[in-house]
């Protein structure tokens, strides 16, 4: 094994999926495919709701935020796992490896903590409703959202700071598809001991902390829809609350077994890696645009105008 390179000239290499020419092309256009439904789907829900009054509120300002940084969360790794597959090159420079894992930390961890914000915000507008409108007024919304990017820049940069401050041995080859802490941790040329604990309690607080928060709310939640005497009220709230807890449980649930392991190195973490960073924020849209009533009203709407505008505009009038 070499000396570890303490310069900033070190280029990693990601092995990616698999070394097979003939498979390079096929995952090339599956998760182009995938990636470009993610664009779409969280574009078609950012306009949906800019362009409709009716959604004007905090729920689906959240809402966008959280189309927002899907779209970012997953340009954080596909679009240079697209290149890797295309090109059969594979590698990363030091500095687009630092870039990349703070990246992906941020848009990441501040996701998790939007979904407790939201999780907050049916709790108040479901528990609270004569209240709701001057508890999560616009500057109270622009609060919360501040926080949630703050702590999720604490918890990105922490993770990078610990993770690089270790010397890194040839070859530096990483058995992951973009830079990550476990397979980092596996090329240090250093006791990791102490970075695999702060990982672990890092992610076990903010999974631990935000998942027990919206865990109390939705008890809350439930028990107050449960006393509702209107099946229409409680058939709503259920419809919004159960498209919350699916996007929550897609994200928590793989990030919790990957990241309380760090040192682990398997095929299928790898797979449950590629479904967190890139099925996921495909899947948001269409959760959130099938179960909401409101959204495909919006959304049927906004094409319909689109396509009649556009016919008037053909027609010269």
């Amino acid at each position: 094994m070499k000396e570890p390179n303490l310069t900033a000239e070190i280029q990693f290499t990601l092995l990616g999926f698999s070394d097979v020419p003939e498979l390079q092309f096929l995952f090339f256009v599956l998760f182009l495919v995938i990636y470009m439904l993610t664009l779409l789907g969280n574009l078609l829900i950012l306009l949906t709701i800019r362009s409709s009054p009716q959604l004007h509120s905090p729920m689906y300002y959240f809402l966008c935020e959280l189309s927002l940084l899907d779209m970012l969360y997953s340009s954080a790794t596909v679009p240079k796992m697209l290149t890797d597959f295309l090109t059969g090159l594979k590698a990363i420079s030091y500095q687009g490896c630092v870039a990349q894992l703070y990246a992906f930390h941020f848009f990441g961890g501040t996701e998790c903590f939007l979904l407790t914000i939201m999780a907050y915000d049916r709790y108040v507008a479901i528990c609270n409703p004569l209240h709701y409108a001057g508890i999560m007024n616009k500057m109270a919304c622009a609060k919360l959202m501040a926080g949630t990017c703050l702590v999720g820049s604490l918890h990105s940069t922490l993770q990078t700071v610990l993770t690089f401050h270790l010397p890194y041995c040839g070859p530096y080859q990483l058995d992951h598809y973009f830079c990550d802490v476990p397979p980092l941790l596996k090329v240090a040329c250093a006791e990791t001991t102490l970075n695999e604990t702060v990982v672990m309690v890092n992610v076990g607080l903010v999974a631990l902390s935000s998942f027990t928060l919206i865990l109390g709310s939705y008890i809350r939640i439930i028990t107050t829809v449960l006393k509702m005497r209107s099946e229409e009220g409680k058939k709503k709230a259920f419809s919004t609350c159960a498209s919350h807890l699916t996007v929550v449980l897609l994200l928590y649930g793989p990030c919790i077994l990957i990241y309380m392991q760090p040192t682990t190195s398997h095929p299928i973490l790898k797979g449950v890696s590629v479904f967190y960073t890139s099925v996921t924020p495909a899947l948001n849209p269409l959760i959130y645009a099938l179960r909401n009533e409101e959204i495909k009203k919006a959304m049927r709407k906004l094409i319909f105008n689109k396509i009649f505008s556009g016919k008037m505009a053909a027609q010269g009038l």
